[in-house]
């Protein structure tokens, strides 16, 4: 192996405290809803997967890293990790590779996928020279694996149940020899779910090893508020010890696993992401508005001062865009009939494609993630329309001047298209 591809701090636990990393947040789309996964943004005080105090573009992403690996000689590592799956974000993700190889070739450039989009650009990826990867593998048996996901999206279909969890199978089990077919470095990850997959791990670690898998990283569940998992109890570290031990008998194990945020900076143990913070956002917000191809921000508004309507509620939506003396409203656009699930929701999406971000009192979780997917996060909030749009066109934190709290019945509601949102 070449002795560079040693320097992944991840993946060689020894260059840990000497190889730094950076991850580059430039894939906010999902295509799976996992029942532990809350995407926050702008979150400082959680270090977690899918966190991140802002979404780049492959240029600003180019132009932030300039400025990381200048300051930061200790960066070997660039990462894709989201805050939502790179391969559900394939355009950007590729992008973002092809300009940090073509302005820091020495670095190394990893990814973190839930494994469902990457058969179809495994030859991109090992062509842009992508050294490691890790697949989120929770389960190798659909009737376990059916309880992990709310559902999984291929396209314009939407699977739940066993089907999801046969489809997440089959698609990580293609990546996983693809990858290896073209040498590149692999990594399983496995979030442990006390009660639903802790007695599964080691038949996880065979399958994995089978498949030609390097290393495995078992990671204890995060219980994180407004999830379905969220009132589960976090494993212990005698549980995590012993069940790494057991898979140690198929595949070595990384047991230094910090669950970074989708925008980490610096040593594994020496996180900087909140210092960069400023400059992450600071890149991000560095636009031209006339190459902006999402120039608008949906409201959904009773009156259009305020905003104050659920997502599923509104019969249509205002259209805001800035003008020469702000924002200005543009026009009312009509919302999708209720019902028809998902279906409803992509409908929404498309209405909306202009759209950078839609602002709601409140919202489901599955209409949130396809949202999310086509490039239209809802901003859940209260206060004034102009402060909501403030809040997207300038970066300011919604919780500066206050986030609702979403109704109970987005709590636990499926966002199925009947209404509630």
């Amino acid at each position: 192996m070449d002795p560079a591809r040693l320097d992944h701090p991840c993946f060689n636990s020894e260059a840990a405290g000497r190889c730094g990393r950076v991850h580059l947040p430039v894939a906010p789309k999902c295509n799976v809803l996992c029942n532990y996964c809350n995407r926050k943004y702008d979150c400082q005080n959680e270090s977690r997967p899918g966190v991140t105090s802002a979404v780049l573009s492959p240029g600003q992403a180019a132009a932030y890293l300039d400025e990381i690996v200048g300051r930061m000689p200790e960066i070997t590592v660039v990462g894709i990790a989201g805050p939502g799956d790179p391969m559900a974000n394939p355009a950007e993700t590729l992008e973002t590779i092809r300009l940090i190889r073509e302005r820091h070739p020495r670095l190394l450039v990893c990814l973190s996928t839930n494994g469902l989009g990457l058969p179809a650009h495994l030859d991109a990826v090992a062509d842009l020279g992508v050294t490691h990867l890790t697949i989120t593998m929770n389960a190798v048996d659909p009737a376990v694996g059916q309880h992990v996901y709310r559902w999984v999206r291929d396209g314009k279909v939407l699977y739940r149940g066993v089907g999801a969890a046969n489809l997440m199978l089959e698609r990580q089990t293609l990546a996983i020899r693809g990858l290896k077919a073209r040498g590149i470095i692999v990594k399983v990850n496995t979030i442990v779910v006390p009660g639903l997959n802790d007695g599964h791990v080691e038949d996880i670690a065979r399958v994995a090893a089978e498949l030609g898998a390097d290393l495995l990283n078992l990671i204890p569940l995060h219980p994180t508020a407004d999830t379905a998992f969220g009132h589960l109890p976090e494993p212990t570290g005698e549980l995590m010890e012993a069940l790494r031990a057991r898979a140690e008998k198929y595949l070595p194990q990384m047991r230094h696993c910090r669950r970074c945020r989708a925008d980490a900076v610096g040593l594994l143990a020496c996180d900087r992401s909140r210092e960069t913070a400023p400059r992450l956002i600071a890149h991000a917000q560095r636009r031209t508005s006339a190459g902006d191809r999402r120039p608008y921000v949906a409201v959904a508004t009773r009156e259009g001062l305020l905003v104050n309507r659920h997502l599923g509620e509104a019969p249509s939506f205002q259209i805001w865009g800035r003008s020469a003396t702000g924002v200005a409203l543009v026009e009312t656009r009509a919302a999708p009939s209720s019902g028809g699930g998902g279906r409803r929701w992509l409908a929404l999406a498309e209405i909306l494609k202009d759209c950078r971000a839609v602002l709601v009192s409140g919202v489901g979780d599955t209409p949130r993630a396809i949202l999310e997917e086509a490039g239209v996060p809802p901003v859940v909030m209260e206060g004034l329309i102009r402060q909501g749009l403030a809040a997207v066109y300038d970066g300011i934190d919604p919780a500066a001047f206050g986030r609702r709290r979403e109704r109970s019945c987005s709590r636990g509601c499926g966002g199925d298209g009947g209404g509630c949102g």
